[in-house]
Formats: structure tokens, C-alpha cells, sequence
């Protein structure tokens, strides 16, 4: 069976996409795309499909993604970022270099954080404070 497995991370949350040869249907955690919420954000999920819309004609995927954890907001970053790099790691493994290298390069001129994740995280908050940096003011009179 061909099939490709791979992840995306946003903050806390993470996807993990199935990629394998079908009819070209996308299923977010068993129920399709089109059903994802918040709605102004479904369009971030669409993106990596939109801009490799007539490679993927050629290739009919079927992709199911699975998420928890974060928020709504991370979740559908998480799903995008699975997504894309599902679609460049199925090329690799079962097309050919050169088109996975046009996929990739496609993908990255769009937005690098479709395959890289951001390492960025919440600093803690330490004692003496409000928060992470704020310290309480000094007081001599």
C-alpha cells in the first residue's frame, strides 16, 4: 500500500496527516474539510491545495488528518503545515525527485512555514514578577 505519514506542529497542537492514493477527498479528524471551524480560518487549510492544484490533478490523494491539542487557531495551522508536508514526503517516496523538489519549491516561495515548524514558545512566568520579564518596582523612600 502506498501511504505516507507525517506531522505538523503549531504551539501545542498537533496534526498528523495520512496521505495514500485514492479519489482525492480530505477528512479532518473523520469529517471533511469543508466542515472545519473557525470558517474564516478553512481557507488556511485549502492553501497548500490551492497553490499545487494542477500537479495535484495528475495525482489523486486521499489525505486524513488527525489533531488535538492547542486551540482552534493552532489546530488549523497544525493541519496545513501536516498537509503540505504530507504531499512533499508522498512525492518523494513515490513519484519522482524532480517534481517533489517543484512541490517543495512551490510550497516554501508561498510561506516557509508550510514545512518548517515555528520554534517559538510561551516563556514562564518567574517569581518577583507579574510575568516573564516584568519585575515589581523598587521603592527607596
Amino acid at each position: 500500500m502506498k501511504a505516507v505519514q507525517t506531522y505538523g506542529r503549531k504551539k501545542t497542537a498537533v496534526a498528523v496527516a495520512h496521505v495514500k492514493p485514492g479519489k482525492g477527498i480530505v477528512h479532518v479528524n473523520g469529517s471533511p474539510a469543508d466542515l472545519i471551524h473557525p470558517v474564516g480560518l478553512r481557507m488556511k487549510v485549502y492553501e497548500p491545495l490551492i497553490l499545487l492544484k494542477n500537479i495535484l490533478s495528475r495525482e489523486r490523494l486521499d489525505i486524513r488528518i488527525r489533531t488535538s491539542g492547542g486551540g482552534g487557531v493552532s489546530q488549523v495551522f497544525a493541519i496545513r503545515q501536516a498537509l503540505a508536508k504530507g504531499i512533499v514526503a508522498y512525492f518523494q517516496k513515490f513519484v519522482d525527485e524532480a517534481s517533489k523538489r517543484e512541490v517543495k519549491q512551490i510550497l516554501l516561495n508561498y510561506d516557509r512555514t508550510l514545512l518548517v515548524a515555528d520554534p517559538r514558545r510561551c516563556e514562564p512566568k518567574k517569581f518577583g514578577g507579574h510575568s516573564a520579564r516584568a519585575r515589581r518596582q523598587k521603592s527607596y523612600r
